[in-house]
C-alpha cells in the first residue's frame, strides 16, 4: 500500500552567508542534506520543524517564510512504495549558535560508523559561494538549492 510521507526542513543561513547542512549515514549510506524530518500526526508542518531541529542541532529556531513544497513525484530513498512530499521554510535563530560542526563532509567518529545497522549525524556549514545542487544528496533538495542561488542572484 503506497503512502505519503511528508517532510518538513529548514534552510538556515548564519550570518556569515553559510548555510547549514547535515550529514548522515543512513543504512549504510551517506547523504548531505537541510535539517528537518517527518511530520507525525497530530503535528503542523512549523510545529514540526521547530522540534526537529531542537531534536536534532539543540537550537530554538523561529519558521520564517515557505520557500518551496515538492510539486512532482518522488519516490522515497528509503521505502520505494512512498511518495515524499517535502515543504521548506527559512528558519532564524534568535540566540548564538554554539553548534558543533565539522569542517569536512561525513567527518564522523570511528564510533559513529562502528554499526552500520545506526544512523550518525553531523552538521556542516558551507560558505554561499559553494553551495550548489551537486552539494545535496536528494533531488529535493537538489531543487530547492537552485531556487536559493536563483533567488537571490548570486
Amino acid at each position: 500500500m503506497a503512502c505519503f510521507n511528508v517532510r518538513v526542513y529548514g534552510v538556515l543561513l548564519n550570518s556569515e552567508r553559510q548555510l547549514l547542512v547535515s550529514d548522515e549515514l543512513i543504512k549504510g549510506n551517506s547523504y548531505t542534506k537541510l535539517p528537518g524530518g517527518g511530520l507525525e500526526p497530530g503535528e503542523g508542518t512549523r510545529d514540526c520543524l521547530k522540534r526537529e531541529f531542537m531534536e536534532e542541532t539543540g537550537l530554538n529556531i523561529e519558521v520564517g517564510n515557505h520557500l518551496y513544497t515538492t510539486d512532482f513525484y518522488q519516490v522515497s530513498a528509503f521505502n520505494h512504495r512512498d511518495q515524499i512530499i517535502s515543504i521548506y521554510y527559512y528558519v532564524h535563530v534568535a540566540e548564538p549558535m554554539n553548534l558543533p560542526a565539522a569542517t569536512t563532509p561525513f567527518a564522523f567518529t570511528p564510533g559513529q560508523v562502528s554499526n552500520p545497522d545506526e544512523e550518525s549525524l553531523l552538521f556542516r556549514w558551507i560558505p554561499w559561494q559553494e553551495i550548489r545542487e551537486e552539494v545535496m544528496t536528494l533531488p529535493i533538495d537538489k531543487v530547492v538549492m537552485r531556487m536559493l542561488k536563483n533567488e537571490t542572484g548570486r
